[in-house]
């Protein structure tokens, strides 16, 4: 059985030079590489760098990956009658929000990211 009209779409993206979109996967290791490349300009450790939030845009352009990590803190103590008691539970974090190409993989934009 011939599908002639298959043999014109195969012709229309190959004339359209289409590259099929990256995966979620590739778009978060983008983000991962992007952010220990500029480190040492944030003047932080990434400490416990994690993916937190994926998603695609809307229009299928970007990914928008949420990278976190934790925020290097003094530690808050106290004196109680001799005793030194730390009053800090759990570090707290920092969010980046990458906006990826989703053709090519590169990064477009990073902005702090609010909770």
């Amino acid at each position: 059985m011939s599908l002639p009209f298959l043999s014109t779409i195969l012709v229309k993206c190959i004339d359209l030079n289409l590259t099929p979109m990256i995966d979620i996967r590739n778009a978060a290791n983008s983000a991962v590489i992007y952010i220990q490349g500029i480190q040492d300009l944030l003047q932080t450790s990434l400490d416990n760098l994690r993916l937190e939030e994926a998603e695609i845009s809307e229009d299928s352009d970007f990914w928008l990956i949420t990278l976190g990590y934790d925020k290097p803190e003094r530690k808050s103590t106290s004196s109680l009658g001799g005793m030194n008691l730390d009053f800090s539970r759990y570090p707290s974090r920092e969010y980046k929000l990458f906006k990826i190409n989703a053709d090519s993989g590169e990064v477009a934009a990073m902005k702090i990211r609010e909770l």
